[in-house]
């Protein structure tokens, strides 16, 4: 018999209270109690990256994560980044870009490359194709979402000259 536990996950700056069975992947906590549609579910392994989220700052596939092994750790989904209005300047630069066709990889492709660009503010073409190369996009957008890390790239290292 399995039984519910209580957990207390922290998610895009907030504390929740959820209830579930320790193995149960950390997404299906996102995507039904939370609420967030950000990330996807694709293939359930791990494997494709549309799930990808945060959690500590890492690039982390939460369709294969326990939600036990999420507790107490700082977990950021796309809803996290920015908003509609304000959006993250590396999601401007996905807008910019125009590197969505179906958006279904999207949110996968720009977390990767957030926690990417978080420790490689400076990537060759290589460099961002090398980290990006678990996330699958089946439209085929990933010359323009290339084009869009390298342009958050370019983007963050003049606004820090400027700075």
């Amino acid at each position: 018999m399995r039984t519910a536990t209580r957990f207390s996950l922290r998610v895009n700056g907030a504390s929740h209270e959820i209830e579930g069975e320790a193995q149960t992947p950390l997404l299906f906590f996102l995507r039904n109690d939370l609420c967030l549609n950000s990330p996807k579910f694709g293939c359930g392994l791990g494997e494709c990256g549309a799930c990808t989220v945060l959690v500590d700052g890492q690039s982390a596939r939460a369709c294969a994560l326990p939600v036990r092994l999420a507790e107490g750790r700082e977990i950021v989904t796309l809803e996290g980044l920015g908003s509609v209005d304000a959006p993250h300047p590396l999601q401007q630069a996905f807008i910019d870009a125009q590197a969505a066709q179906c958006g279904y990889c999207i949110s996968g492709m720009v977390m990767t490359a957030k926690a990417f660009l978080d420790v490689q503010p400076d990537p060759s073409e290589a460099e961002v194709r090398d980290a990006l190369r678990h996330n699958l996009c089946r439209c085929g957008t990933h010359v323009e979402i290339i084009r869009a890390v390298l342009l958050a790239a370019e983007r963050g290292r003049r606004d820090a000259a400027a700075s």
